[in-house]
Order: structure tokens, then sequence, then C-alpha cells
């Protein structure tokens, strides 16, 4: 028996903050056990948000720079985390956040250097998980899939809702994933010009109408016809989805019910190949009621929604043990996902 303590972060497209989960992994006669221990959300000052918005217009020195400082400074929540709840990880493992994400031209960048964070720690980091996968022709995403087989077998489906909405069955043996289409993305970015951060449990959603123009328009986007393994950036987000939108006369609370209409279709038309089959749904998304009551309503599966340390931290306690396969030098990144030359594993290891 294995045992393995594992504090994992996870910083998402959403920009909601840095998400903390101390974990303990169990491999056990070929089966993979877990048990979350501890767990903080942290949110991000304006100050970072900006920061991490505008890091694409940095130059190549700023952008280092931003790079170590992002190191440091997640490093050194992590560290306070662990001194508060006296914890002792074996080691930490970072998804970092993701800034570039461009795997047709062979690019995926994650900033939060791992010699920094470990130069604060005194502990072994674990980060940059999806390059390897990247240069292989790859994807890089969604990475999430290995965790989701051998912790979370027991659904069918794996819903995602966070900045992006993704994916992960098996077909025919294989493990599928692949990202459906933006989440939270476009639903904050309009509830914020409202005046809220987001939009808590649909309100707004549920106040639009659709405007079936618009929504024929999202639904017809080239991306929804490229067969997986796939996945989306910000980029696509601001130069497809964000262009067409905002080119729409109609009011804030009519485009995020259309989206939100979009964003149904785009998941029922990903998970429509079966009927009564366990769907698992977790990340920020699963809190929004009106958007899980359409899906509900729509869907021909069996909507299972979980305890909230399982919503708001799956993807920083699978991180975490992404980090135990890199750790194991097992694989943490499958082909049948990502779409790369051959299985691999992911992640560079750093050490004080």
């Amino acid at each position: 028996m294995n045992i393995y303590y594992v504090l994992g972060l996870m910083s998402g497209t959403s920009l909601d903050g840095l998400d903390l989960a101390y974990s303990k992994f169990i491999y056990n006669e070929g089966k993979w056990t877990f048990e979350i221990k501890n767990t903080q959300t942290i949110t991000y000052s304006l100050m970072w948000k900006e920061r991490l918005v505008k890091a694409e217009t940095l130059s190549g020195f700023d952008f280092i720079c931003l790079h170590k400082e992002y190191g440091n400074y997640v490093a050194q929540l992590a560290l306070d985390f662990i001194h508060e709840n006296n914890l002792k990880p074996d080691f930490v493992a970072s998804h970092g956040h993701t800034i570039f994400h461009q795997p047709e031209k062979n690019i995926t960048y994650q900033i939060g250097d791992g010699a920094a964070m470990t130069a604060v720690l005194k502990l072994p980091v674990i980060c940059d998980f999806r390059s390897v996968d990247v240069a292989l022709k790859g994807q890089g995403a969604p990475l999430v899939p290995v965790g989701d087989e051998l912790l979370f077998s027991e659904y069918f489906f794996r819903l995602n809702l966070g900045g992006i909405a993704n994916i992960s069955f098996k077909q025919n043996e294989k493990i599928i994933a692949y990202d459906i289409c933006p989440f939270n993305m476009p639903m904050n970015h309009f509830a914020q010009k409202l005046g809220t951060e987001y939009d808590k449990n649909g309100a707004f959603a549920s106040s639009g109408i659709i405007n079936h123009q618009l929504l024929d328009h999202l639904n017809s986007l080239n991306y929804y016809k490229i067969p997986f393994p796939k996945s989306l950036g910000k980029e696509w987000f601001l130069n497809d989805f964000l262009t067409i939108t905002e080119k729409y006369k109609i009011s804030v609370q009519d485009k995020i019910r259309t989206i939100a209409e979009h964003i149904v279709t785009q998941i029922v038309n990903s998970t429509g190949l079966t009927s009564r089959k366990k769907m698992l749904i977790t990340g920020g998304g699963a809190h929004n009621k009106f958007l899980i009551s359409l899906l509900k309503e729509k869907s021909t599966n069996k909507i299972i929604i979980p305890a909230d340390n399982i919503i708001d931290f799956k993807e920083a306690l699978i991180f975490g043990f992404l980090g135990v396969l890199r750790f194991r030098n097992e694989i943490n990144c499958l082909r049948s996902v990502t779409g790369a030359l051959y299985d691999n594993i992911g992640g560079c290891i750093y050490t004080s």
C-alpha cells in the first residue's frame, strides 16, 4: 500500500482565484482511493486579476518577471495554508495559470515558476503539466480525465463547468475527453457588466429571453464541427465567441440567457449518445441552479451533483493526483484524450 499527502493548486480561466486542496491518496491492490482533508479558495485581488488578464501583452522580459512573481505569490499562499492547518504534504502539485494555449502552434504556457515556488516552500514542486503533450502534437488538454477514470470511475460522464465546460467518458475501452464550450468565461463577462462577479444561481439568465439568431450563430461556430480531441483557450473565446456575442444589440440579460441555452445545447449534443447514464457535475457552474435545472430538463442522463468539496475542488484534487502519477513516473496524459503521438508523463519536478 502506497500513501501520499499532496497539496494541489488550481487556477482556472474564470479568474475566480486560487483553489487549494490538501488530499490523501492511497494505492492498494491496484486501486486508487482519496480523501480531501483541507480546502480553501483564495480570491484574486483586483490587481492580480488585471495583471493576469494583461499578461499576454507584456514584453518577454516583463512576462518572465511575472512568471517568477506569480510563482512566489502562490507559493506564499500555499505556505500560509500549510502552516495555518498544520499540514505535512509530501510535495505540492501546481497547475499554474494559463496565459497562452494555442496547441495548433505547439504553444501552451502556464505561469508560476516552479523553481521560485520550491525556494519558498522548501518542498518538491511539480508543475508544467501540459508542455510535453503539446510538444508531442497533442492538445495538452484536458488533463483531468486520467484522474476522472482512476478516482471517479463509478460515473459514466464526468462534466466540469469551470471557465470552460469539459467532459470525460469511456468509449470502446478508450478514455475520451475534450472541451465542450466556454462556460463561466462568457457568463462572468456579461454578469460583470451588470455589476456582479458572476450570475448567482442563474438569476440574470432566468430573467432574460433567448435570442434565436444569436443562439443559431453561436451553435454554428466551426469549433463544434471539429471532432475530438480538441480544446479551447482564452484566445478562441475572445476572437470567436465574444466577438460574435458583442455584435448583438440586445440586453445583457438576454445575452446571458441565450448563452445559457447555447451551453446546455452543446452539453446535450456531447452526451446525447446515451440515456440514463450517471453524469457527475463539478466546478462553479454546478451551483448555477437555473442552468442545472435547464440541463436536467433537456438531458436524458441522470445528473449527480456531489458534495461542495468535490464540486469546488475536484480540479485541485486531480492536479494533486497528476502530481502523484508524475512522482511515480507513471503515465498521466493520454493520447486518446489529447491526440498526442503517444501516452506521456507530464510535469516538471523542482526540489530545493
